[in-house]
């Protein structure tokens, strides 16, 4: 993008109506002052057609052009609106008059065709020749066949004028809604197109100092490398930033310089309801080293695969489909597999055990708050995998399955279930004979805002240590899809969890910063502090969701100067931080296999024995992984009209029910059962077993046929 001018309104408006744009679909360009009927007769259609009346595909584009140009159009919004409301209550003025006139013509045919009527039966009394009579009756007979198709058309005119009055309201409203959709579509591209050129000045106007940013690649040394001046403006329309958080850490960390001068000075920050914590120097059977992360796994009973099919390259216009997508449920807009990933969403929480050594290594912690760090480690490391995944899962169909057995490679056992459809929700277990179990039900709620989505998961997820008794809960950040419209796609995770030990009431709270182009921050943190239950802070965790979390112990700490928004900060002296988790490097040629990790690779792999709901059997999701595309579309729609008859078969059985007098059960999952979380308070739904046994059986005959 050069100087932002192809972003000022006289350019894209004669852009538009030059022509230009219908040639460059066929791979031609109008030659200057060129004029194109098609754009020209749209560009003056009148306001309410051009309302309701969806573009042409050669038009399309044009029009999402000339939405950038409203610093000149929207003015004319309000008269417009008023002009449409005289012009409808003028139109039904002019009906009521005309209607008042054919009423007048009523009654005047009423009145002279009554006088008509009886000069020809005084003609009929009179002495006639009988010819003469006969004439006289047929023209009564046509006088009265008059009259009454008179006083029909009059009638039918009445019925026309109450139609249109009753529904000039209905009209209104669908013409203002679809006005102010528009609106908002324009005020959209006006942000962007505002956004671009003010984000080119700041980067042509920032000093030459490196600055970090989600497209920015960094050297081996940590230093980034600023793109050449020629090529800065390419480079950063792929990226929106926002401004500087408010809410920055009220806490600053600072890495003792002696730490040996410290060791154990501070009786209060003794370990709490967990014995006497470690000394953070030395050896301790919680630590993690960098080699437990150099992404290499216990070697497997099973070769697993390491590569799926490379991704084709389809193109389509993702603009052409979110337009009439926003405020909408995103699980609720029918999409093509091209915006998908072959793996579902239950694939996906499963993902979040690829770290599941954090796990066993906090299994063998004796203190609750070293376990309370890799706990908090694990939370973030489900993150790592969404850096580059901007694709959109497969919604699992109701009843939906998916189990990961890695029982003789790693000690554990999953199972997720799709348990509700709307809202779509999931259940999952998982069990480890390394001594934890974790259960979740998360609903996903998503929104499209425009020119980036949202997506929301809904519930908690619970961890408990079968040795210590150790119960431990918490909720999902939120993750933004940003530049939908234009640019290049790319996630952000932001928000606070707050992880509790509701053995010990000990509590980490860790915030993910959401990016900032002009914040000082390294991209991507995630800061916190573990404290016990006096709120007495113990450790210091740091690190980025996408690549490592450390951890420093604090060994003494002290009330800061207040900051330029009075708020004092404390100020925590720590040791040397230590590794808690680090990132597995990605397969390689990972960008042409949908950037999915090692672990990824397999969870679609197919595998003997699994039930016939697994998604691993899902037709459209493998036809996509193997690159049918256009036969998966078609599947994922059989399918999803499959679910769509289910649905209705149930609701009709349940009318039924009721009609009769009788009780109807609605859906129950076959592997979770709803009960009160004795922790939060919620109903969830929580494993309730006999999944396995049946898998040793093979005995499905209890589930539906979903495929």
């Amino acid at each position: 993008m050069k100087s932002g001018a192809c972003w000022e309104p006289g350019t894209v408006r004669s852009f538009c109506r030059s022509g230009c744009l219908k040639r460059f679909g066929h791979g031609q360009c109008a030659p200057a002052g060129g004029r194109d009927d098609t754009s020209s007769s749209l560009s003056h259609a009148p306001a309410p057609l051009a309302l309701v009346r969806a573009p042409t595909r050669s038009s399309s584009f044009c029009h999402l052009l000339n939405l950038t140009c409203l610093r000149d159009d929207s003015a004319d919004e309000e008269p417009t609106s008023q002009s449409d409301h005289s012009e409808i209550q003028g139109t039904l003025k002019t009906l009521a008059s005309k209607l008042d006139d054919l009423s007048t013509c009523n009654d005047l045919i009423a009145k002279h065709g009554a006088a008509l009527q009886r000069s020809l039966s005084e003609l009929e009394t009179l002495r006639v020749p009988l010819e003469g009579g006969e004439k006289i009756k047929a023209v009564n007979e046509r006088a009265t066949l008059f009259r009454i198709t008179s006083n029909a058309m009059i009638n039918a005119c009445r019925d026309f004028l109450d139609l249109a009055e009753s529904h000039s309201r209905r009209w209104q409203r669908i013409l203002q809604h679809e006005r102010e959709q528009r609106t908002h579509l324009e005020e959209t591209i006006e942000q962007l197109a505002k956004q671009h050129n003010s984000l080119e000045r700041a980067w042509r106007e920032a000093p030459a100092h490196a600055v970090n940013t989600p497209n920015t690649p960094t050297t081996d040394t940590g230093v980034s490398e600023r793109p050449r001046k020629e090529e800065a403006s390419d480079e950063d329309e792929d990226t929106e930033y926002f401004d500087a958080m408010e809410d920055s850490p009220a806490f600053i960390t600072v890495t003792a310089t002696d730490p040996s001068q410290h060791r154990r000075s501070q009786s209060n920050l003794s370990g709490a309801s967990g014995g006497q914590p470690s000394d953070w120097n030395q050896e301790d059977n919680c630590s993690v080293s960098s080699n437990d992360f150099s992404g290499k796994e216990l070697q497997p009973h099973r070769k697993r695969r390491t590569q799926i099919p490379e991704k084709p390259n389809y193109s389509l216009n993702l603009w052409s489909i979110m337009k009439n997508c926003i405020g909408k449920e995103l699980s609720k807009i029918p999409m093509p597999v091209n915006f998908n990933e072959p793996l579902s969403m239950l694939q996906r929480l499963t993902e979040d055990l690829e770290y599941h050594e954090l796990l066993d290594k906090a299994a063998r912690c004796e203190n609750s708050l070293e376990q309370m760090c890799l706990v908090a480690a694990f939370s973030v490391s489900s993150y790592s995998t969404t850096v580059h995944r901007t694709a959109k899962p497969f919604n699992p169909l109701l009843g939906e399955t998916y189990e990961l057995d890695r029982l003789e490679e790693f000690g554990y056992r999953s199972l997720c279930e799709q348990v509700s459809h709307h809202p779509p929700a999931a259940a999952h277990h998982v069990m480890s004979q390394r001594g934890w179990t974790l259960w979740q039900e998360i609903t996903i709620a998503s929104k499209f805002r425009g020119k980036y989505l949202s997506i929301m998961p809904l519930g908690a997820i619970h961890l408990q240590f079968h040795a210590s008794g150790n119960h431990y809960v918490w909720r999902k950040v939120t993750s933004t899809v940003h530049n939908i419209i234009v640019g290049k796609l790319w996630i952000d995770q932001s928000g606070d969890i707050d992880i509790v030990n509701h053995r010990t009431k000990e509590t980490c709270q860790l915030k993910f910063s959401p990016y900032s182009y002009f914040s000082r921050e390294v991209p991507r943190k995630v800061a916190g502090v573990v404290k016990d239950s006096d709120g007495q802070a113990h450790y210091i965790l740091s690190g980025t969701w996408d690549d490592k979390m450390e951890s420093a112990k604090i060994v003494q700490s002290s009330r800061g100067s207040s900051s330029s928004e009075g708020k004092q900060k404390t100020v925590y002296q720590t040791l040397t931080p230590k590794l808690l988790w680090k990132k597995y490097p990605l397969p390689e040629n990972a960008e042409n296999m949908y950037y999915f990790s090692s672990l990824a690779l397999t969870l679609n792999e197919e595998e003997e024995g699994v039930c016939w709901t697994d998604s691993r059997l899902r037709p459209d999701q493998r036809l996509m992984e193997a690159g049918r595309w256009d036969e998966a579309n078609i599947e994922k729609q059989r399918l999803e009209e499959k679910q769509r008859a289910t649905r209705r078969r149930r609701e009709a059985e349940a009318s039924k029910a009721v009609d009769e007098g009788q009780g109807f059960e609605g859906y129950r999952p076959l592997w979770f059962h709803q009960r009160t979380d004795e922790m939060t308070g919620e109903t969830i739904y929580v494993y309730k077993g006999g999944y396995w046994e049946a898998k040793e059986r093979q005995e499905w005959s209890m589930c539906p046929d979903i495929f």
